[in-house]
């Protein structure tokens, strides 16, 4: 049950699979709207979970529109700013953009917007591939405590949260379930 806390745990379920589909149906008809359409919008998904949810919002999109949306996924572990500082070397995974960005519409999906750096890492990598004509943010969780002016357009759910909270985006085809909880006190 959404909001219910497990004393012993401090996990608190937020969203369930039925929150996150409607949450998600909300965004694919919010895309739609701002740019009246589908015509020239294009879905780039931050790997790993950004990228499930970039390809569900292809799904409803299309099944709205009734016209194809380009998507492409990005993994931006080269573009971070703290991989220098990090002890562990970064798993690079791949970045698929088989479609031309220029002047393009270009929403960038994530699970989590925290700090911001995940997505000014994803900007830098998106203009490497050229100029959109615009680049807007879609993410499942706002979860707040901005490190960088970063702000997303579209929002299923903002979260108050402390610093030393963690986000746990479950998502079906990479965890087995749908659902979004938090771990009170757990770390980032």
């Amino acid at each position: 049950m959404p909001g219910k806390s497990a004393s012993r745990n401090k996990t608190e379920l937020f969203l369930d699979g039925a929150g996150i589909s409607r949450a998600l149906t909300r965004i694919a008809h919010e895309i739609l709207e701002h740019n009246r359409g589908a015509e020239n919008v294009a879905l780039v998904g931050v790997l790993t979970r950004g990228a499930t949810l970039a390809k569900r919002l292809q799904a409803l999109i299309e099944k709205i529109e009734g016209a194809k949306v380009e998507l492409g996924l990005m993994d931006i572990n080269l573009y971070r700013d703290d991989a220098t500082t990090r002890l562990d070397q970064p798993v690079i995974q791949r970045t698929d953009i088989l479609f031309d960005v220029v002047d393009k519409n270009i929403v960038l999906v994530d699970d989590v917007l925290y700090s911001g750096r995940t997505i000014r890492a994803a900007i830098e990598q998106l203009i490497d591939f050229g100029r959109p004509r615009s680049i807007q943010l879609a993410v499942l969780v706002d979860r707040g405590h901005r490190e960088l002016p970063i702000r997303a357009d579209y929002v299923g759910k903002n979260i108050p949260t402390n610093r030393t909270d963690r986000v746990n985006v479950h998502l079906d085809e990479d965890d087995g379930d749908d659902s979004i909880s938090i771990e009170r006190g757990a770390g980032k």
